[in-house]
């Protein structure tokens, strides 16, 4: 079988185009990802500073996520993707000067993780809108499990090469220098690439953006499993997600080892990271190669699964090698339910309304998280990160099982 037709998406010119330079990006992405709170902590120490610089970079989603899938569906979303990406570049080169100067802070990272923030809420509605433009309809299982391949490629290789920069450096700001420069490489495919399967906007009387985004809830509203995901996003995206802000704390206070030089707490959290992506990057090539299976509404519970228990216990293992296998597992069901969370919602959804319900979608999973990365960060400050883990575990256990329960047919859905 030829890889067109194994993975259809490939087949598009623009999305190949597009894809290689995303790759690019997201390696630098993950590497700033890996560099940001191991800086954060090696200054302040402190495990709600984690939950603060989680908080600046994802409250902007919970402000500008709902507004900005009204208004990706009227702007070029190719244009809107490279302005912002432009924006990101610009925010991890200021990081990168302030590391280099030594006069970085932590208010300093924080306002720089806002600004990100502020750049990603509207830029990943739009690229995510983008895809259907890029592949057509046919292929966009496929352009969505390879995006997700991609990035998870980058989860593995962004902390390996952050680790090597950090021990060879001796400086966070070559890790911020590289990705400031990573961005230049999507943005330069963006210029190139055409949206050839765009669906111009339907001509006729201009709506209000309070009249689109009351059409968009009542089609959330109507439909019971793009609904029920939702909810489900929002879940884990509260109590779930934010624990994994936590990883620089587990490297230097869960495992611990008598006599640990800064250099085996760099390196002993990039193995966390790595450990994670290397889960991930195994389920998004597990969803890149059966992209054309049916069975998502099954995939999203197994990966629910996968994803809640091992987080459980994570806090409670003071072992490096179990640490690393929870991790593992972690990883792979973060992406295996994200994945097909996100294909159930854009094959459920018209076009028209594409944008607007993935923006409810983003706000549930990034929106509230905010305020599950503060309080997360306040439990691991106060009674440490084994009973936050436990904590936001037990919940989402028992949440997503009654939405489970309440609501089959999901675990039913078909793509």
């Amino acid at each position: 079988m030829s890889i067109a037709r194994r993975f259809p998406a490939l087949a598009s010119r623009d999305f190949t185009i597009f894809l290689v330079g995303q790759f690019v990006s997201v390696i630098g992405t993950w590497m700033q990802n890996t560099a940001q709170p191991y800086l954060a902590y090696r200054i302040s120490g402190r495990p709600f500073d984690l939950g603060l610089i989680g908080f600046a970079s994802t409250l902007p989603t919970l402000l500008l996520a709902l507004p900005a899938g009204v208004l990706v569906e009227r702007w070029d979303k190719r244009k809107t993707v490279i302005i912002f990406q432009s924006i990101m570049s610009l925010q991890a080169l200021g990081l990168a000067v302030l590391t280099f100067s030594g006069r970085v802070q932590i208010w300093h990272i924080s306002v720089l993780a806002l600004l990100f923030g502020i750049a990603s809420a509207v830029e990943i509605t739009a690229r995510q809108a983008m895809l259907v433009e890029l592949s057509g309809r046919e292929a966009l299982p496929s352009a969505i499990a390879l995006q997700s391949m991609v990035f998870n490629i980058g989860r593995v290789i962004g902390p390996l090469v952050a680790s090597w920069l950090l021990t060879s450096t001796g400086t966070e700001g070559s890790v911020f220098l590289a990705n400031g420069v990573s961005y230049v490489f999507v943005i330069v495919g963006l210029f190139i690439i055409q949206t050839r399967y765009r669906v111009p906007r339907a001509e006729g009387e201009t709506k209000s953006l309070g009249v689109e985004f009351h059409e968009g809830m009542g089609y959330i509203q109507r439909n019971t499993l793009v609904a029920t995901i939702i909810l489900m996003a929002a879940i884990v995206g509260f109590f779930g997600f934010p624990l994994v802000q936590q990883i620089p704390a587990l490297a230097r206070d869960v495992l611990k080892i008598a006599g640990d030089l800064e250099t085996d707490v760099a390196a002993r959290t990039s193995l966390l990271y790595a450990a994670q992506g290397a889960g991930a990057l195994t389920a998004a090539l597990l969803a890149a190669y059966m992209s054309s299976s049916q069975n998502k509404g099954q995939m999203v519970l197994l990966g629910q699964i996968a994803f809640i228990f091992p987080l459980i216990a994570l806090g409670y293992v003071p072992n490096l090698s179990i640490s690393l296998l929870l991790l593992v597992l972690i990883g792979w069901g973060t992406v295996t339910q994200l994945v097909s969370m996100n294909t159930l919602i854009q094959l459920n959804v018209p076009n028209e309304l594409r944008g607007r319900v993935f923006s409810v979608y983003l706000w549930a999973l990034q929106g509230v998280a905010p305020f599950g990365s503060l309080l997360i960060g306040w439990l691991a400050q106060n009674w440490g990160v084994p009973f936050a883990a436990l904590t936001g575990g037990l919940i989402s256990l028992v949440s997503i099982g009654v939405l489970h329960l309440v609501s089959p047919g999901v675990r039913r859905a078909q793509a």
